[in-house]
């Protein structure tokens, strides 16, 4: 609108031989960009009357090439508007399916469990991504909170598959394997079982990397079982440790390949202690001058604080730390042991979500 009347003011009040109003077709073009049809072929319609009111000013102007090329401007400019308003419903159709698929494979997580806090982060490399090859869970069982977190090889709608995959049977067999070798296990045949039935190109290249934790209501310790994932960092008594598993244990949809040797872990896990689960997104963040993230170092810089508000930091510094330009998805967990169940906020969590 500001364009057709700047155009206009300057086609009555200037010489003939300027002739500003052949500009005027630009005027519907631009507005099937984000106008509907019927506003695109009602400002077409207004630039036909200018032009008409400009033949009475200037009769010798040569209106009626330009009054041709405004109406066919705009019937194409209508066309375009109502192809890319069904584009755009498509795109809304899809965005609410990647958004009921992100409430399936990643749904929000319990914040309070009795004395245990679950805080969790989620950053998609992508930015209109909602879902990606990174996974969490956590879930209240009779021998314990158990948590997953994992990151499946490779991207696209294949990566997220094969997330589902895992996740959906670790929310079953969390709540029926007495053990965590027992869990591990039946993520491995769902993970291959998925694999073969869904099978791609990249298939034989396909794994996951995993870390199962159980922690126990009363704390006192956490079990874990690490599947070729980043090692957990652990604040325990105000020191920094790394977990680094004793023994490997494979990765899932490998074990057909090195064996079905898990190894379970044992830690001290105390009130006021903090736990953060991650995938290989955090450490592998670069800078500009192909630095990688210093996630422990990171850690011991940070003061005791709450789960949120460790992540809450997490993220702002990892967005610093690239320059805003993150080149893998990344997922965290942060679990904290408290001393009394917190019944002041049940909901679940989710703000770390991006």
């Amino acid at each position: 609108m500001i364009l057709t009347v700047v155009v206009a003011s300057l086609a009555f009040a200037t010489p003939r031989e300027v002739a500003f109003s052949r500009i005027l077709t630009a005027a519907p073009a631009l507005a099937a960009c984000m106008w509907p049809v019927l506003p695109t072929v009602l400002l077409g319609m207004l630039c036909l009357l200018i032009m008409i009111g400009l033949s009475l000013v200037y009769p010798d102007l040569g209106t009626w090439y330009t009054v041709g090329a405004i109406v066919a401007v705009t019937v194409a400019a209508a066309y375009a508007s109502h192809i890319r308003l069904q584009r755009e419903t498509t795109l809304l159709h899809v965005r609410l399916v990647a958004d009921a698929a992100q409430e399936v494979v990643m749904r929000p997580l319990p914040r309070f469990v009795g004395c245990i806090e679950i805080e969790s982060l989620y950053l998609a490399a992508a930015a209109q991504a909602r879902i990606g090859g990174d996974f969490y869970e956590a879930v209240d069982t009779p021998y314990g909170v158990r948590l997953l977190i994992g990151d499946v090889r490779g991207k696209g709608l294949s990566a997220v598959g094969s997330a589902a995959a895992v996740v959906n049977s670790f929310r079953e067999a969390a709540y029926d394997e007495p053990d965590l070798r027992g869990v591990a296990r039946r993520l491995e045949t769902s993970s291959t079982r998925h694999s073969d039935v869904y099978a791609t190109q990249d298939s034989p290249e396909r794994f996951a990397t995993a870390i199962l934790a159980e922690i126990p209501q009363d704390g006192g310790c956490i079990r874990l079982l690490n599947c070729g994932h980043p090692p957990p960092l652990l604040v325990h008594a105000g020191q920094l440790g790394v977990l680094q598993p004793t023994a490997p244990s494979p990765l899932l949809n490998l074990a057909e390949l090195i064996g079905d040797h898990y190894i379970v872990d044992s830690v001290p896990f105390t009130p006021g202690d903090l736990l953060l689960l991650y995938t290989d997104g955090v450490v592998e963040t670069r800078d500009r001058s192909g630095e990688f993230f210093p996630l422990p170092d990171w850690m011991r810089r940070q003061s005791p604080t709450a789960p949120r508000q460790l992540l809450d930091r997490l993220h702002q510094d990892l967005i610093d730390h690239s320059d805003g330009g993150l080149n893998d998805d990344i997922a965290a967990l942060a679990v904290r042991l408290r001393e009394h169940p917190d019944r002041e906020d049940p909901r679940p969590s989710g703000s770390g979500t991006a």
